[in-house]
């Protein structure tokens, strides 16, 4: 049975830039967004000013009701999400939500994931499929039930991992694509179009999937040990945030961080982990199988610089090592 797009009414549910794209392209075509849920408020920065959502800012500006629950349980926020009267709930980059939430909507709720579900399932997607080396990923849509990214699928659209591509070259680009998705599925549930899969029907035998837990920052250490297109993806896999890392260690054993965001590889051997400047423009690290030409990294206490330029700065690199593991 088809719906009309001003009788279908839609609670959204996001917090970063990301999910913003999704409720802009559903404002921009006329649906009837009549609520947005989003993080409270909080203090951010050096100077602890309060920090707004992007989706709160976007939601303000279009004169959209805005719920920041604290609690996603508790009762006062419930009465005011049923008071919304939602007939479709849509997440996007978002907590987890309460069975008392998701299940609320006469026609569910669905969530954008930044995969290909059922790979990936967890907080980290892109994150994860870069590190792995993927030259695919795409994004997908599927209802809410009681396990994490496991619910029926609605709709999957593809994209190509580019090899230079990095995390955020793939998220800006996948925000787009998972846009058009997110309007698609809404206007298929309007025309009742819609047909979902179990997501086992998507594991073809012998298919490993790989998980995407949330990134810690020992999980951003370098292993100089690892093979060098390893330490590569996972340098382009967790760039520009939360960047990857490893550390100098000069002659009295004094050590200073280094995040590393691009890196090129180069056929060229050397002792493991041994560091090589012209000490103008170019830095190198011998890894196991090549070098990496490192092209923009960060000095702990320093802000992020081309190589030239934090060469500019600091000139002699012969008198330290790296730490390689």
């Amino acid at each position: 049975m088809s719906i009309s797009k001003n009788d279908l009414r839609i609670v959204f549910m996001g917090t970063p830039e990301f999910a913003v794209e999704s409720l802009k392209v559903l404002v921009e075509n006329d649906y009837n967004v009549v609520g947005v849920v989003t993080v409270a408020d909080k203090p951010a920065g050096r100077g602890r000013k309060i920090k707004t959502s992007p989706v709160k800012d976007y939601a303000i500006e279009q004169g959209i009701k805005v719920l920041q629950p604290e609690k996603l349980k508790a009762e006062s926020f419930i009465s005011e999400l049923r008071e919304l009267k939602a007939d479709l709930q849509v997440i996007v980059a978002f907590r987890m939500l309460p069975e008392i939430v998701w299940n609320m909507p006469r026609l569910g709720s669905f969530n954008l994931h930044g995969s290909l579900l059922p790979q990936y399932r967890g907080a980290a997607p892109i994150n994860w499929a870069v590190i792995n080396g993927d030259k695919e990923t795409g994004v997908t849509t599927f209802f809410l039930q009681h396990e994490i990214d496991t619910g029926n699928i609605i709709d999957q659209k593809r994209m190509p991992i580019a090899p230079n591509d990095n995390a955020g070259s793939v998220h800006d680009k996948m925000m787009v694509l998972g846009a058009s998705l997110v309007l698609e599925t809404v206007s298929n549930i309007c025309a009742g179009t819609i047909a979902t899969k179990k997501q086992d029907e998507f594991i073809a035998e012998g298919t490993v999937l790989n998980p995407a837990p949330k990134i810690f920052k020992e999980d951003c250490k370098i292993n100089w040990n690892d093979p060098i297109d390893k330490i590569h993806n996972k340098i382009r896999g967790l760039s520009p945030y939360p960047a990857a890392w490893t550390e100098l260690v000069d002659a009295d054993g004094e050590k200073v961080g280094l995040k590393i965001f691009e890196t090129e590889i180069i056929e060229e051997n050397s002792t493991l982990g041994k560091i090589e400047s012209d000490g103008k423009s170019t830095i190198t690290i011998s890894a196991n199988g090549g070098s990496l030409k490192i092209q923009s990294l960060q000095l702990a206490g320093k802000k992020r610089m081309t190589t030239k330029e934090f060469l500019n700065g600091f000139k002699t690199l012969s008198n330290f090592s790296i730490k390689l593991d």
